[in-house]
Parts: C-alpha cells; sequence; structure tokens
C-alpha cells in the first residue's frame, strides 16, 4: 500500500493543531464500571463525547497532552482504564469497553464540571494500539451497546490485533481482505512509520507489526475510510514523556514501550499532529464542519510533522 507524497506547507496552518479556545479539566472517576480518566472543557456548555481507549497496560492519564489537546477544541473526552494483565485475548476488555458506553447516558453528568453537559447524539469512538483493536471490535458489534446510543465516527491511532501473528490481543476480526470491514461510519486510521521496528535489531519483535497493524485495518475498510502515516515517529511517541512512571500498574507497558523504536524529531509536534487529526474527524462528522479536514487531505504539509495520505487499495 502506497502513500502519497506529502507536499509543500501553505502559509496558514489550520487550527486544529494547536491548543483549541477551551481551558481541558483532568478528572479521575470510579463512580463507572471501570475507573474513567475525563478530560473536559470547564466552561459552560454542551459538548460531544469522544470514547478513548489506551493500549496494552499504558494508563489512560498516559496520554494527558494528547486528551487534552482534543479537548481544548471542545470534547469530553472519556477514557476507561482497562488495566487487564491476563486479558491479552480482549474479551473482558471489549464487554467493559460497553459496560463504560452504557453507563454514559446516566452516568456522565454527575462526574462533569456544573453546567458541562455531554451531548451523546454527538458520539465518537477512539483507541491507540490495542486500544484502537478494541475500538473497532467495539464498533464491529462484539459486545452490547445500548440501542440509544451511535458511535458516529471510528478512529484509530497506530492499532495493532497482536504483537505478533501467534499472540493475538482481541477477538479475531482482521480477515486478510480488502473492504470486508461492516462498518457503516466514517473511519480514520493513523499509522506511524517506525511502530514496525524494533529497537532490539536481532529479535524480530516489534509494537506494531506488519499484517497486523495499522495497514491491514485501512485495507480492510471500506471506502469511507481515511488514512494518515506519520513516518518519521513511532508507536508510542504520541504518550507522555513520562508515561512509565506517572501511573501506578503500568511496568509491562512500560517494558513494551522500551521495544518500540521512538523518532528522533520533536514529540510535542507529534501530538500536535494526531491531536489536530483527530479534532479534524471531530469536526467533519461530529459537527458537519469538513474544511479543517478536507485542507489536511489536500495539504498534508500544513501538519506539524511530516505527514502522508494513504492511497486506498483495489477492492
Amino acid at each position: 500500500m502506497a502513500a502519497l507524497e506529502a507536499r509543500p506547507a501553505p502559509a496558514t496552518a489550520t487550527d486544529v493543531f494547536k491548543r483549541g479556545k477551551y481551558t481541558a479539566k483532568p478528572i479521575t472517576t470510579c463512580n463507572a464500571p471501570k475507573t474513567l480518566f475525563i478530560v473536559t472543557p470547564d466552561t459552560e456548555g454542551t459538548y460531544p463525547v469522544l470514547l478513548f481507549l489506551h493500549g496494552y497496560n499504558i494508563c489512560p492519564c498516559c496520554y494527558t497532552n494528547l486528551l487534552e489537546h482534543i479537548s481544548s477544541h471542545g470534547y469530553i473526552v472519556v477514557a476507561p482504564r482497562l488495566l487487564s494483565l491476563c486479558s491479552l485475548y480482549g474479551r473482558p476488555d471489549i464487554n467493559s469497553a460497553a459496560e463504560v458506553t452504557n453507563w454514559l447516558s446516566s452516568g456522565l453528568q454527575p462526574v462533569l464540571p456544573e453546567n458541562v453537559v455531554p451531548d451523546l447524539s454527538r458520539l465518537a469512538l477512539a483507541g491507540h494500539s490495542r486500544g484502537g483493536y478494541l475500538a473497532f471490535a467495539l464498533a464491529l458489534g462484539n459486545a452490547n451497546v445500548s440501542m440509544n446510543l451511535k458511535f458516529l465516527t471510528l478512529i484509530g491511532i497506530d492499532l495493532v490485533a497482536g504483537v505478533n501473528k501467534c499472540m493475538k490481543m482481541c477477538p479475531k476480526i482482521l480477515t486478510g481482505v480488502p473492504h470486508s470491514f461492516n462498518l457503516d461510519i466514517p473511519v480514520m486510521v493513523i499509522g506511524t512509520g517506525l511502530g514496525g521496528e524494533s529497537v532490539i535489531g536481532c529479535i524480530p519483535c516489534s509494537c506494531a507489526p506488519d499484517s497486523l497493524n495499522y495497514a491491514e485495518f485501512f485495507n480492510e475498510c471500506k471506502d469511507n475510510c481515511l488514512g494518515f502515516v506519520i513516518p518519521d515517529y513511532g508507536h508510542m511517541d504520541m504518550l507522555d514523556d513520562d508515561y512509565c512512571t506517572n501511573c501506578i500498574g503500568t511496568s509491562i507497558g512500560a517494558i513494551m514501550g522500551s521495544m518500540c523504536k521512538s523518532g528522533k524529531g520533536d514529540k510535542t509536534s507529534m501530538m500536535e499532529c494526531v491531536g489536530g487529526l483527530v479534532v479534524a474527524m471531530l469536526m467533519a462528522h461530529l459537527e458537519g464542519e469538513t474544511g479543517d479536514l478536507d485542507a489536511i487531505v489536500d495539504e498534508p504539509g500544513i501538519a506539524p510533522v511530516k505527514l502522508e495520505v494513504m492511497k486506498d487499495s483495489e477492492p
């Protein structure tokens, strides 16, 4: 699958790559089916909601800068903690993600700041790494979500189906057949150029191996999917720098992260790129404002790091 060459940046970049106008407030609550890390605008108003699923044994608060970037543009981000050491096969965590989704209708409002109202008619789903795989599994109907709730868009960030072909992290959803996913909502897939490389050159192990990573997910999506690659960065480069020590219980995630090759560029710019892509997708499909997303597709050089648009494969 080829990627289009990034074109030169125009004079003015889109604002989605910068922090938005809202102050983002982090909240941690245990008053839910799972412990939640929530990032919300603290200004009175009604806001769309994004359910965000973290990578394998990475605490949700390790994505603080990324989630604050998204929230600052006017979104409530709900990130359940799905740390299940024995759940490589993912079924308990898919069910937990569905439980949290169903809880949103009655449980989210009371834990938010006063006069901040979630608009669940504008609900999106996203995930990173194994969390991206879980997000696809949830969107494809692998767990029961209330009929009253519907995800309007799906975003996978350097998502991966397993650490290798022998150890799957979730029920099998990849088919190897192009355009086979039965998804009727717009999808965005974001990949990294270094995610498939290992820092241990003599050991064939990577955080996002070929045939199980973003490229295969993009290949199996239908025509309603956008794909982007950030070629100079790695699988963990959108996390906070202190993710290995910032949260209790993430030692396995830290060990796995140490095996992921990292880019040499500025990680803040990488987070701004990923955050901006997510915001542009949310604006387009939760609010009907397509200008920023169209601009990025037409001129990927406006991103703060090198960005390539993926080319669709033939059916």
